[in-house]
């Protein structure tokens, strides 16, 4: 199978037809159907990200709006996107497509007129797709001019473009933050990478409006592809480490922690010093860190203990140094994690490793990062591994949750009597109808929790805030803490009432807590809320998926029981009823107020 991360524009473009076939043919596609508003033709455009969305695991189907004509077809007549029901709305616009450029001769104390004017445009285009689709819209910001007429002084001078442009992409930004249905794609640093001298295709442009170069076009493709990643989940959640040669120089159980290369006396070391604090930067924002190595545990470990080691032992979520095939061990770290396999970025620099462990693995990727380590943070870093859609509170947390859960796997090992151990944790649980300081975690978790979700259904921030309001829904999250630390928000259940019953359309836990009662905790929660709206009956389904059949007894194990199949669901699917009226408390072990219904 063709790497796209390594192809070139014009490959891709020359086997285009050859590779569509083979993408598609694969199973278990997700649809997803985007609308491509531009400022220039997209024919090109599209057929490239079609091709890199199939390679993550999505079917599109594409609207291509008119030529120049984004304003119009988002904003006065949108019965064209009406009838094609976007999922996504991508605005595929540059800097041509400015239409309030100030003067040359404008003042400081004009300019933010011009930024002004231009920002209420797309104002009116985010509030009538908003309005009107309640989708996720993904704008480009604006890339600087190929040929500043003002020389240097165009990033200084109001008048500047260059400095229009600068201060344009932070009103951009600042509006983006917002509006959580408006993402950024960042096409001035995309435009920045590439160079603009291969950025714009002039010739192209006047003859056929195709604006940018085929270069340009793939390395915006393989950004809008990592944005759709990350919006439904599907982003990498851990990079995984070799050792030798991989973190540090040389090889630790030969040359010992001393003889090994790190720190900042030679140019090799300073390298591999660096490569670790970008390892240590993923960690920060919430990627796992986990080591993969061919070593002996103990010797290996020792590596870390480095006086110059930026990265310590307390920083790997997950561990294994021994003689076994590393495909093998990479399974085992996933179990461990609770993770799938195809969570993982897989970094070594033994190319017969890396090519084991594409073949034996093929979900993970595995980037070519070749020998020479200087290089590995822009190689990963251009694979768009681990591209995030948002940012909050819980991924900065994520590591030390994983950490305390190790504490707490340790714990149980002490305990003979697993319910001793739920109380050895001292859990408390808060549950409560969403507050809106939890909607865009809540919609994210939505987008990434597969394993332990029943339908899998996916929301958006705008429609978890619109079911919030509405009477006839109920949205209660979860959070849980113990005495090593606080999980955060791990549970939502989405409930709709219906006569006497409340239908669960969503219910989802991450994985982090599995086997912690706290499925029995939020059951109890939607019991006492559908009870006090005066219901008789919750139902629920289980629609199967490849990662979800951890949960499919677990509407029987809480005491559900089988309910006739209903029509229009998908094969293998179930229908689950719980009747209010005999229904007892189940949660034994956790503290929890009693709810405050919505």
């Amino acid at each position: 199978m063709t790497d796209l991360n390594t192809c070139r524009a014009e490959d891709i473009l020359l086997r285009r037809r050859a590779l569509r076939r083979e993408l598609a043919a694969r199973e278990g596609l997700s649809d997803v159907r985007i609308a491509v508003l531009s400022g220039s033709t997209t024919e090109q455009f599209c057929a490239i990200l079609e091709l890199l969305l199939l390679d993550s695991g999505f079917r599109p189907e594409f609207h291509q709006g008119h030529y120049n004509r984004y304003y119009e077809e988002a904003v006065l007549d949108t019965s064209e996107l009406q009838a094609f029901k976007p999922d996504i709305v991508y605005l595929h616009t540059s800097s041509r497509n400015i239409q309030h450029q100030p003067t040359i001769d404008c003042t400081e104390a004009n300019l933010h007129t011009f930024v002004d004017e231009e920002i209420a445009r797309w104002q009116e285009i985010w509030d009538s797709l908003q309005q009107t689709f309640r989708c996720q819209v993904i704008q480009n910001n604006f890339e600087l001019p190929a040929t500043p007429v003002l020389g240097n002084m165009a990033a200084v001078a109001p008048g500047g473009d260059a400095r229009f442009v600068q201060q344009l992409n932070i009103r951009l930004a600042e509006e983006a933050g917002q509006r959580q249905t408006l993402l950024i794609q960042d096409s001035h640093s995309i435009s920045a990478q590439v160079g603009l001298k291969h950025w714009f295709d002039t010739d192209r442009f006047f003859s056929y409006k195709i604006l940018h170069t085929p270069e340009a076009q793939l390395a915006l493709a393989r950004s809008l592809a990592s944005m759709v990643r990350a919006i439904y989940g599907r982003s990498r959640k851990v990079l995984l480490l070799d050792l030798d040669n991989t973190l540090w120089g040389g090889v630790i159980g030969d040359d010992g922690v001393n003889g090994i290369s790190i720190g900042r006396e030679t140019p090799e070391a300073e390298a591999y010093t660096a490569f670790q604090q970008y390892c240590l930067a993923l960690r920060e924002r919430g990627v796992l860190l986990a080591v993969c190595s061919k070593n002996d545990d103990a010797v290996a470990r020792t590596g870390f203990t480095h006086p110059d080691s930026v990265l310590k032992l307390e920083h790997i979520s997950c561990f294994k140094a021994n003689w076994e095939p590393k495909h093998e061990n990479i399974e085992a770290i996933a179990r461990e994690l609770k993770l799938g396999v195809d969570s993982f970025v897989f970094v070594d620099d033994n190319p017969a490793e890396r090519a084991i462990v594409r073949a034996q693995l093929p979900q993970v990727a595995v980037p070519e990062v070749g020998a020479s380590v200087s290089q590995y943070p822009a190689i990963i870093d251009a694979g768009r591994y681990f591209e995030p859609a948002t940012l909050v509170k819980e991924d900065f947390q994520r590591a030390a949750q994983y950490a305390a859960n190790a504490q707490r796997e340790t714990q149980a090992a002490k305990f003979a009597n697993y319910g001793e151990y739920l109380d050895s944790l001292d859990m408390h649980a808060e549950i409560a109808p969403i507050q809106p300081v939890y909607f865009e975690r809540v919609a994210q978790l939505t987008n990434k929790s597969n394993q332990f979700n029943l339908t899998t259904r996916r929301y958006t921030q705008a429609e978890i805030e619109a079911l919030a309001r509405d009477r006839s829904h109920v949205v209660l999250y979860g959070r849980l803490t113990d005495r090593f630390g606080d999980n955060g928000l791990v549970s939502v259940v989405i409930g709709r009432q219906e006569a006497d019953t409340m239908q669960i359309d969503l219910w989802l836990m991450s994985c982090r807590v599995l086997k912690r009662e706290m499925e029995n905790a939020m059951l109890d929660a939607l019991v006492e809320e559908a009870k006090e709206r005066g219901l008789k009956r919750l139902v629920g389904r289980h629609l199967p998926t490849p990662k979800n059949g951890m949960v499919a007894a677990m509407y029987p194990g809480l005491g559900f029981a089988r309910a006739p199949h209903e029509e229009n669901l998908p094969e293998g699917s179930s229908v689950w009823m719980l009747d209010l009226d005999s229904y007892a408390p189940q949660t034994k072990h956790i503290h929890r107020p009693e709810l405050a219904h919505a």
